[in-house]
């Protein structure tokens, strides 16, 4: 067999590429999938004290759209950064097709999961958002949400003064919605039709009481048992729907606290969000429903996403060529 050739796309050239629109289209298709059955796995996380860093890891097949492939990163260590490397295969034929720089891309295809749920879970006319974050993340998130629903007015909220208030500024000229920094987490929670967390908080940065009727909540930063954004209060009066079910108990902390302080069951997971997607399992059934979205990042959005990607940048002339050598002419035994 000759040398597989395999496009590889730098973090540049994958900004920008492609709408949040179309991120949430091809991370909805993703769900679908894995709600029909297809295979993906919770995140792999591997822990060093010394230096301190993780080296994770985490991967889907979805064979319909024809992709395979998942994240590999390293955050931490001596370097103080983090590095994602994004191999994505053909589901057909098993080659590699393409190795992507993959971190322009997180934020975008990690709002896409959030917007996918908000469309999926959210009340058709939510129209005010409450957003808890102001770095990269939350751009993500709020972007998504705003393909998905016609966002009126934002309330963001982060502990720091400066950083709320630039961000607010940047996304209201961005957005047809009116964006303003608010002063409490209170302030912003109130009144709310959808709550979004997008945050590094180890401890819940709202009131699960302050909740009205009816809003859903798309919290994004839960992927240590020891680190949740929203408290045992909010997950016991929402339908609770994890990405993927497996997650859930392997390392989503505000579930997992809430079932160790014998708040919630086992049983209060509704359904994965991809069995919603799929019709597997019902959405929201009524209006003054609270529904949640527990978002701690998975292969499906990542290949979905990376895919998408991969055949835009392809059509466009994109990225550099590399080639890889199929193991039956690789491994010589000499």
């Amino acid at each position: 067999m000759t040398d597989t050739e395999v496009l590889f796309l730098r973090s540049d050239e994958l900004s920008g590429l492609a709408t949040p629109a179309e991120y949430v289209d091809a991370v909805r298709e993703g769900y679908r999938e894995v709600g029909k059955g297809a295979a993906a796995e919770p995140r792999t996380k591997l822990v060093n004290q010394s230096p301190p860093g993780m080296l994770t890891g985490y991967m889907a097949i979805l064979p319909e759209t024809g992709a395979m492939g998942g994240y590999t990163y390293a955050a931490g260590f001596g370097d103080k950064d983090a590095h994602f490397f994004l191999p994505v295969f053909d589901a057909e034929s098993g080659r590699p097709l393409a190795m992507l720089d993959g971190a322009s891309l997180n934020p975008f295809k990690t709002g896409a999961a959030g917007g996918v749920a908000i469309d999926e879970l959210a009340r058709p006319d939510a129209a005010d958002l409450a957003l808890f974050g102001s770095g990269a993340q939350a751009r993500g998130q709020l972007r998504a949400a705003a393909a998905v629903r016609d966002i009126e007015t934002v309330e963001v909220y982060s502990p720091t003064k400066a950083h709320r208030e630039s961000f607010a500024g940047e996304m209201n000229e961005a957005l047809d919605a009116s964006v303003a920094a608010v002063a409490s987490p209170d302030a912003a929670v109130e009144g709310a039709d959808i709550v979004v967390t997008a945050t590094d908080a180890s401890e819940p940065v709202f009131d699960g009481e302050m909740l009205e009727e009816g809003t859903h909540i798309t919290a994004m930063g839960q992927y240590d048992p020891d680190k949740r954004e929203v408290d045992a209060t909010a997950v016991k009066r929402a339908k609770y729907v994890p990405d993927l079910r497996a997650r859930a108990h392997q390392d989503a902390g505000a579930f997992l606290q809430a079932r160790e302080a014998g708040v919630v069951g086992d049983d209060h997971i509704h359904a994965e969000l991809g069995e919603v997607v799929a019709g597997e399992a019902e959405g929201r059934t009524a209006r003054q429903e609270i529904t949640m979205f527990d978002s701690g990042g998975t292969g499906v959005e990542t290949v979905a996403a990376a895919y998408m990607l991969y055949r835009k940048a392809r059509d466009e002339g994109l990225g550099e060529l590399l080639e890889f050598a199929p193991a039956s002419d690789a491994l010589t035994g000499q």
